[in-house]
């Protein structure tokens, strides 16, 4: 088989959760100001990403891991053909509208999206970075240091409801975006997936990476790994039921049990944007709610 197929794909070496990286400000004032500017401000017109949702957001490469040799390329190549082939199925259902991953903090969210907004043709977006260069500043938990949560959740609000009039985006929310009804309303004009993962893993990646870009678990002492179990655990008792109202639940620990693996930080962000494909997309039409399975494996 040809490893040109026409699709980028990362290396299966790269486990879940590779860590988030923020970027600077874009030319913005230093002083924090409330938003008054529109996401078509800073990403265009909505005619101008829907023109760019064609092109690979970010490239994938498909490439040998140093202990697979030609088996792990034969594997990534087969994936990349089964990843193109369900996506290929859900466009025509989609038909334009927008995806937005929700999830605790850390699972997952902007990674998988970026697959799926290049196998899919839509460009993709996270809301917390367009939430930073709305307001101006680099990072949401300078937000939360500065002005508040209640601040930073009042633009993100906005950005959601921006967004919401698009098409062919994939949309990375924020862990939180959730507990606001307004962001649902919004969101339900679109497809929602909710990456549901284990707070063990999380807990795990959280304590290796960092809390420092994360206000809600950012403690000044303590064990790492317990401090932030503790606090995902409480997170996930508030906000359970409303990442229940997404259309769509992907469950890591189902896709590691389906695919023989004990733990899900074996899982790929291939594995799990498959899955996403794989599970059914839900339709939306005027009146009706109605569930595309895909018919092959």
């Amino acid at each position: 088989m040809e490893a040109g197929v026409g699709l980028a794909l990362q290396s299966r070496a790269t486990g879940f959760g590779s860590g988030r990286r923020r970027s600077a400000m874009y030319g913005g004032e230093s002083r924090a100001r409330a938003v008054s500017l529109r996401v078509s401000d800073l990403v265009g017109s909505p005619a101008a990403v829907r023109a760019r949702g064609a092109k690979p957001v970010v490239p994938l490469r498909a490439k040998k891991s140093s202990g697979g040799g030609h088996e792990n390329l034969h594997n990534s190549v087969d994936d990349a053909l089964l990843l193109k082939r369900k996506s290929e199925e859900v466009l025509f259902q989609l038909n334009g509208r927008c995806i937005y991953l929700v999830g605790m903090m850390g699972s997952g969210k902007s990674t998988v999206g970026k697959i799926l907004a290049e196998v899919l043709g839509y460009s993709f977006f996270d809301s917390d970075k367009l939430v930073e260069q709305a307001v101006g500043m680099p990072s949401v938990a300078q937000i939360f240091k500065v002005h508040s949560e209640a601040f930073f959740r009042d633009n993100e609000s906005s950005v959601l409801r921006d967004l919401s009039s698009m098409r062919r985006l994939v949309v990375a929310t924020g862990g939180g975006a959730v507990i606001r009804p307004v962001n649902w309303k919004n969101m339900k004009k679109g497809l929602s997936v909710w990456l549901d993962v284990p707070l063990e893993a999380l807990a795990r990646r959280i304590a290796k990476v960092g809390t420092a870009s994360r206000p809600l678990l950012d403690q000044p002492s303590g064990d790492p790994y317990t401090m932030a179990f503790s606090k995902l655990s409480m997170l996930a008792e508030q906000r359970g039921d409303a990442y229940a109202n997404a259309d769509v639940r992907v469950s890591l620990e189902e896709i590691a049990s389906k695919l023989g693996h004990d733990d899900v930080s074996k899982l790929t962000p291939i594995d799990i944007a498959l899955e996403v494909l794989k599970r059914g997309i839900v339709v939306w039409v005027p009146h009706k709610i109605f569930y595309f399975h895909s018919t092959s494996a």
